[in-house]
């Protein structure tokens, strides 16, 4: 058996077994969510969780200043900001922003990967939310989550491999591996995090660019169609794939031959979303 082999045996293994380390939420993002839980949390109880946490304050007060929103009031404290942005698209965005800690490694080379596929992420939730605003119908807010964590499920396999040298001496081979398994861990992730299970699918969903389903546009869709518009023009696989075969586009009312980083307002959008969550 090739180590290729022997590691994708490993991880499949336990997987099913239930056996494999799945990474767990920052302790911020758990805290805000256990507030949230309570139905009568008001906006300054939730702002003396946040507040613990300086620099995740700082930039939920800059979304609620952002042109995304327009507000006409300028947001100065997190209570306000809380206010303006909502108790739930506060606790999504806080989530996603609480988990770049997680992509983080002690060897240089998969601390750049794991960094590599956050600004990857940032980049997808970006377009996501952009989407869901003026296409989908859906929550801006939750879109931008599920482009957060479309691909969590690397993180485990680049932890396992930081372990395996030999894993990260043939890059074309880890490539693999992690394009095979990501999307199955990274939908157990989030189902152990209790994510709604709209949100748990798109992992797997969103590479199954054929994919056909009953109803509207979903989030998996969402992803799906932002994450082929982040690698056009570029030398990834995901470039060559042809648009008019992906049925998403269509759910989302987008066609095919446009590329969002290239309209008028919606660009916009993207750099602002971008800047934001960076």
């Amino acid at each position: 058996m090739s180590l290729e082999e022997d590691f994708l045996h490993l991880l499949l293994d336990a997987i099913k077994t239930d056996r494999l380390v799945l990474p767990t939420l920052p302790e911020v993002a758990l805290r805000i969510r256990e507030a949230v839980e309570d139905e009568e949390v008001s906006a300054g109880k939730l702002a003396e969780v946040i507040a613990s946490d300086a620099a995740l304050s700082a930039r939920l007060i800059k979304v609620a200043n952002s042109p995304l929103l327009r507000g006409r009031v300028v947001v100065d404290n997190l209570q306000m900001g809380i206010t303006r942005l909502g108790i739930t698209f506060v606790r999504n965005l806080a989530t996603g922003l609480a988990m770049e800690q997680m992509f983080q490694a002690t060897s240089e080379y998969v601390d750049a990967r794991m960094r590599a596929s956050w600004e990857h992420s940032i980049e997808v939730a970006s377009i996501s939310h952009v989407l869901a605003k003026h296409y989908a119908g859906l929550k801006p807010d939750q879109a931008t989550l599920a482009g957060l964590t479309h691909e969590i499920g690397i993180l485990p396999i680049l932890t396992i491999a930081e372990e395996n040298p030999a894993l990260l001496e043939d890059e074309e081979m880890l490539d693999r591996i992690i394009t095979q398994l990501h999307p199955q861990i990274g939908s157990a992730i989030l189902k152990a995090w209790e994510f709604p299970e709209e949100l748990q699918n798109v992992p797997m969903d969103y590479v199954n660019f054929g994919r056909q389903h009953d109803g509207g546009a979903d989030y998996a869709d969402v992803v799906c169609v932002a994450n082929l518009q982040s690698y056009a023009g570029s030398d990834h696989p995901f470039a060559s794939i042809n648009w008019n075969e992906v049925p998403s586009f269509a759910r989302l009312g987008l066609e095919t031959d446009m590329e969002v980083h290239e309209v008028d307002g919606i660009a916009e959008d993207i750099e602002e979303a971008k800047a934001l969550l960076s």
